[in-house]
């Protein structure tokens, strides 16, 4: 088995289901031990899911850890945690969806999207950005959706460096996403904001990585929010 020093180490968010889940049952469960792995959640009550996944119990490869990337003192105090530890890679998972006709998205909820998608995604990498700047060594990786890319459909999804030309064979002048404007409109800022973030970073060491998903079998769809929370479901 590896040390500690020698192994690699991740810090996941939104681990509580999904891809963030999955992945961090992945790395933690790693036969010789390569990753040490911080899975965080915005609620701790749903780490039981991760530890099920772990066959009931927590090996020591794995630390579950409160953060919410909205709340700016839950990522200090995450960062805090993590402080004197190498961190190799930053997963910016979490992520929440809105599905609706746009006129039925009421204020409130396209600025959850927002806060929870892009500005959670900036909020997260201020805060472990500074240590990997000094080290000079890194890598992050952000979850983005085929619905961040003009005319996305399954066939482009993958991953790619911030500037690389995305190639497929079926890309073509396909439509988007119907009833996903904001999703999208939340996704497409966050390319933006990797596409330029990248170029800076390089001189630094650190690489950063855009994971355009498609669909993918998770409970995504049955945490989508409410188009207007104070208004009647739609069906």
């Amino acid at each position: 088995a590896l040390s500690a020093m020698e192994r690699t180490t991740v810090l996941i968010t939104g681990c509580s289901s999904g891809i963030g889940l999955g992945l961090a049952a992945r790395l933690a469960a790693d036969t010789t031990r390569r990753f040490k792995v911080y899975a965080t959640m915005r609620d701790l009550a749903k780490g039981e899911r991760l530890l099920e996944r772990l066959g009931g119990c927590c090996p020591d490869t794995l630390e579950v850890l409160q953060l919410d990337v909205t709340d700016p003192g839950s990522l200090a105090a995450a960062a805090q945690r993590v402080q004197g530890q190498r961190l190799d890679v930053l997963v910016c998972n979490a992520g929440v969806g809105l599905m609706g006709p746009l006129e039925t998205c009421s204020d409130q909820a396209m600025k959850t999207l927002f806060d929870v998608n892009l500005f959670g995604a900036v909020r997260t990498i201020q805060a472990f950005l500074p240590a990997m700047k000094s080290r000079r060594a890194g890598r992050i990786i952000v979850s983005s959706s085929i619905g961040g890319l003009q005319g996305g459909t399954p066939s482009t999804l993958g991953h790619r460096e911030p500037g690389e030309e995305l190639r497929c064979s079926g890309c073509g002048s396909a439509s988007g996403l119907p009833f996903n404007a904001v999703y999208c409109a939340s996704k497409f800022a966050v390319e933006g904001l990797c596409e330029s973030l990248a170029i800076v970073l390089r001189p630094f060491n650190i690489h950063l990585t855009l994971v355009e998903c498609g669909p993918v079998h998770t409970s995504f769809l049955a945490n989508l929010q409410r188009p207007d929370p104070e208004g009647s479901e739609m069906r």
